[in-house]
């Protein structure tokens, strides 16, 4: 049984995720966003889920549809605003955007542009956390689509072999890009790909935060305890095309995408809190306003913030003095 107080903080997350999203959303759609938006409405459960097993000082890498696995980790929404607009304030300086948020504060080694590029470097972090002998571990976020790669293989075997406290997570939203996973492999759970290496998978329902939250919850422990990687596999749906703008008619139909909007995690999640008198429909009101304002002002900190200068491109480039 997940406790109040981290039944409370789930829904708190899995909505800051989502009113994040759809103003990301509306602002990039008006035109006031740079550079392009993947957004991960539909997806919000694992974000939440999973990063609220972590402790601080544990290690996740994302991928380019990473703004929910930021926010869960406990990135600030108005310096992740501020990126998106490109500004100063941004985690990055304005200099990543969208698609490569980072927060080593945070031990948020970043969200990553190039598909499963994260499978491998996130057996780095594991690595120093397995030599330092600490009982730190790391989450790796990807898609169905990155499971394809040969770094999906190479991670995944490394891992394995030197038994790091790692926790892959495949965020399947039963799309790479366009392609649907029936057409780009045989299998029908990427889950069953941890048999290859010895090393434990599971497939469970993204929607339901709950148990993203206890599946995650069991890996992290393992993994504490020297047990080993697991590959963890979040069944899900994207709402909107592979980057907003993608009108995706082209390789999936409206019905479908209506038919998955049924399982809105947010409102399976809601109903959950209502039905088990977690919460009343007065409490989340309020948690749903509270949010509101917070990312309200974070557009406001966002557009107020000063942009870089010319004189900023090079800097964070360097380790020495930059002599040209």
């Amino acid at each position: 049984m997940i406790p109040k107080e981290k039944s409370v903080e789930l829904y708190e997350t899995i909505v800051r995720i989502r009113f994040f999203e759809e103003k990301a959303v509306e602002l990039f759609l008006k035109g006031l966003l740079p550079g392009f938006l993947h957004s991960s409405l539909g997806q919000e459960a694992i974000s939440a889920g999973a990063c609220s097993t972590l402790r601080e000082d544990d290690y996740i890498i994302s991928t380019h549809r990473g703004h929910g696995d930021i926010i869960a980790k406990g990135a600030r929404v108005d310096r992740m605003m501020a990126e998106l607009f490109g500004k100063k304030t941004g985690y990055c300086k304005g200099k990543g955007g969208s698609i490569h948020i980072a927060d080593l504060d945070l031990n948020i080694l970043g969200a990553t542009g190039i598909v499963g590029s994260g499978l491998c470097i996130i057996n780095g972090a594991a690595l120093a956390c397995q030599m330092k002998g600490t009982d730190q571990v790391a989450i790796c976020f990807f898609g169905d689509g990155a499971s394809n790669t040969g770094a999906f293989h190479e991670g995944l075997n490394l891992a394995a072999i030197w038994n790091l406290p790692v926790i892959f997570i495949c965020q399947n939203n039963l799309y790479a890009e366009s392609t649907p996973q029936r057409v780009h492999q045989k299998i029908c759970d990427v889950s069953e790909r941890g048999l290859g290496y010895g090393i434990r998978g599971q497939c469970i329902d993204g929607n339901d935060v709950m148990a993203v939250y206890e599946t995650t919850s069991e890996a992290v422990e393992r993994a504490r305890k020297g047990l080993g990687p697991t590959l963890i596999e979040c069944k899900t749906y994207r709402w909107l095309g592979h980057y907003v703008g993608d009108p995706s008619t082209a390789y999936r139909t409206k019905g479908e995408v209506e038919e998955w909007k049924k399982r809105d995690p947010v409102k399976l999640y809601r109903a959950k809190l209502l039905e088990m008198k977690i919460c009343s429909e007065k409490d989340l009101a309020e948690i749903d306003q509270k949010i509101e304002k917070e990312i309200e002002e974070a557009v406001v900190f966002a557009q107020s913030s000063p942009e870089p200068e010319v004189e900023d491109a090079l800097e964070d480039i360097y380790v020495g003095p930059y002599i040209p």
